[in-house]
């Protein structure tokens, strides 16, 4: 491994663990003290918090020990190391939060509508940064990823019906807990709309991070620059021969194509060999491939 691989890998794990905490405080900090709900293993070790005292950090660990046992000994080195690190890291901040953040920091636990969408909004943002390194807060994904050893169902059918699930079943803790103040009806709406808020929250910072860009490069140190963002930025390029009409000179140019937010990498290595040289980037509706997204046909029936 050089220099540039072992950066690469501490700002991804730093990034997870950034986006990780982030994840736990929108629970603790913002959900919790407004006595909220919402899905997944957070929602279900909030769940477990409010019907037996368990701290939600303690459920979140051991509820994702269990999967993570699953997850090793069902799919084997297909589960990474990643996900360990992010479930891990949210175990920890809750286990801190809980220990160190006031009762209501933010001075929201009597507002549940706000809560629930700022909730959905912050926790949102932490597993986009965790999904946009390769990480995972697990729970969910870790129970999508071993039904679709042997089943092939959508990630989001699964996640919408272990809400649904999890969410639902609040309405009878909170019967049941006499120290309960509220709708228990109107907490469950909550549940959904901080589930709504999140996952939009997910898709559209997703969405920017799928943009891509093209690049056409012409330079007299076309190999330069080509071995360059092969080995430092590690994206493909392609060399094409051309002419000038004007001059009739041969030239080259380089084809590259990069997520949005790499472009300004591309630029970098293009101004370090060639100043001069001339390039044209343009943004591409999507990119299928290695590196890329999946090549999904979607095949209609016939009447």
């Amino acid at each position: 491994m050089d220099k540039n691989n072992i950066l690469r890998i501490i700002k991804e794990f730093g990034l997870i663990f950034v986006g990780c905490m982030i994840y736990a405080f929108a629970w603790a900090g913002i959900i919790e003290p407004a006595g909220g709900m919402g899905g997944g293993a957070s929602g279900l070790s909030l769940l477990i918090q409010y019907a037996t005292g368990l701290p939600m950090g303690v459920g979140f660990a051991i509820i994702n020990s269990i999967l993570i046992l699953l997850a090793l000994v069902i799919l084997g080195k297909n589960f990474g190391i990643k996900s360990i690190w992010g479930i891990g890291t949210i175990a920890l901040w809750l286990n801190i939060y809980g220990a160190v953040l006031p009762d209501d920091l933010l001075g929201l636990a009597d507002d549940k509508l706000l809560s629930s969408i700022l909730g959905g909004v912050v926790s949102g943002l932490g597993v986009a940064i965790c999904l946009m390194q390769g990480g995972s807060t697990g729970g969910t994904d870790i129970v999508a990823m071993i039904i679709n050893k042997y089943r092939r169902v959508s990630y989001g059918r699964i996640v919408i019906m272990g809400d649904a699930v999890i969410i639902g079943s609040a309405y009878f803790v909170y019967n049941a807990n006499p120290d309960f103040v509220g709708n228990p009806l109107a907490m469950i709406i909550y549940g959904y709309v901080m589930v709504g808020v999140f996952s939009y929250t997910v898709d559209a910072f997703l969405a920017g991070n799928r943009q891509s860009s093209q690049l056409f490069i012409f330079s007299r140190h076309h190999e330069e620059i080509a071995d360059g963002i092969t080995h430092r930025l590690h994206r493909g390029v392609t060399i094409i021969d051309g002419t000038g009409a004007y001059t009739g000179q041969q030239s080259k140019m380089l084809i590259v194509i990069c997520r949005k937010y790499e472009t300004n990498n591309v630029m970098r290595v293009v101004k370090q060999h060639d100043p001069e040289a001339f390039v044209s980037v343009g943004s591409v509706m999507g990119v299928y491939g290695k590196g890329f997204e999946k090549i999904e046909v979607k095949n209609k029936k016939s009447e």
